[in-house]
């Protein structure tokens, strides 16, 4: 089972555009790869770069869907379904986590599994409900 689980921009990141993550995100992600360590994502992360994708707010460079089950095959990425208990844990998180029901159920996941989460998200970091990395 991972220890991780990297938000949607995290893995949008890693996968595109590495020069955006902090110093310990490009030293820990490519050392759970060396060690054959899977990262885990939320079911919501997929419809989240699909959605963002489709906007044209990042670019891809073959189909959308391609690129989807690329990621979801992928060998050390575990897609964590949303589940009963995620969904119920995701409207626990309090008046303080913001209104995002993406990273909303991110988070719950992160929490319910007991993962880390890798996220650049101040609003999250701040909130400080989940071990974050």
């Amino acid at each position: 089972m991972p220890a991780i689980l990297l938000d949607t921009h995290i893995l949008i990141w890693w996968r595109l555009d590495s020069r955006r993550l902090s110093r310990d995100q490009i030293r820990i992600l490519p050392d759970s790869e060396n060690r054959g360590q899977p990262v885990a994502i939320s079911a919501i992360t997929l419809w989240e770069m699909a959605m963002l994708a489709a906007r044209g707010r990042i670019g891809i460079g073959e189909s959308l869907g391609g690129w989807l089950e690329e990621i979801e095959s992928h060998p050390l990425v575990v897609v964590l379904p949303l589940t009963a208990r995620i969904a119920a844990e995701s409207v626990r998180l309090g008046p303080d986590f913001h209104n995002d029901p993406a990273d909303q159920l991110i988070v719950a996941t992160a929490r319910l599994h007991g993962l880390h989460l890798m996220t650049g998200d101040e609003r999250i970091r701040v909130w400080g409900k989940v071990p974050i990395i």
